[in-house]
């Protein structure tokens, strides 16, 4: 499941993030590249750790936690804590897929990548190119998101950053490890969340269709989640 997050940081929040990131120091961005990566990857990216990418990737955490969607749409277990890239003057990133395990440098936290996500942190009319293209069952799917929105997929998706021929796109990505692992379960759940949010408005939360369908989300979350 590809899907749109709107306003995950406001505008306000965009522009401290990139006020922030405008004054750092940025490094080649193979250096968290795995080796299929490497070959396909050309852009820049903040050192992992730096002072500047963890407040960030702090505000950044903080700003989901308040994202009832996103929650719905991942069931997060653990989030890595979110890098910051940049594409300018012809750089991009090939179709690759992203590995399966991630480690911080330096400590024993690791995810499984379940689920990739981009926070866009330009104005898609300040560039052109950088859309994100995912491949998925429906076919390429193409987000190019206003600043502050972001793209949320399955991690095991192919996917690439089209060339950026004008300006610069800037973005942070992370992947979360899902309480639910697979991608349909989680589809499932959050289609099944979404239309007992919206019966419960219609309704009322004791309305007796909503009180069973939520024990049916339940009941499905306890057998497929790990926590």
């Amino acid at each position: 499941m590809m899907l749109h997050l709107p306003a995950v940081l406001s505008k306000q929040q965009v522009a401290q993030c990139r006020e922030a990131l405008d004054a750092a120091q940025w490094v080649d961005g193979n250096a968290t590249s795995g080796q299929q990566s490497a070959r396909a990857k050309r852009n820049q990216q903040l050192p992992e750790g730096s002072p500047a990418a963890r407040a960030l990737g702090d505000a950044i955490q903080d700003a989901l936690g308040r994202n009832a969607r996103f929650f719905s749409a991942a069931l997060p277990l653990k989030v890595f804590p979110p890098l910051f890239n940049r594409y300018s003057g012809g750089d991009g990133f090939d179709t690759h897929v992203d590995n399966a395990i991630r480690q911080l440098r330096g400590t024993d936290f690791r995810i499984r990548s379940d689920l990739s996500a981009t926070l866009f942190l330009a104005e898609p009319d300040t560039y052109d190119g950088g859309e994100l293209c995912i491949e998925d069952t429906y076919g390429m799917q193409r987000a190019k998101l206003p600043a502050g929105d972001m793209v949320l997929y399955p991690a095991s998706s192919l996917h690439r950053v089209s060339p950026v021929t004008r300006g610069v796109r800037v973005a942070s990505f992370f992947w979360i490890q899902s309480m639910v692992r697979d991608d349909s379960q989680r589809a499932t759940l959050f289609q099944l969340d979404h239309d007992i949010q919206t019966l419960s408005v219609e309704r009322g939360s004791n309305d007796a269709t909503v009180v069973s369908l939520t024990g049916i989300y339940h009941n499905l979350l306890r057998r497929w989640a790990d926590a």
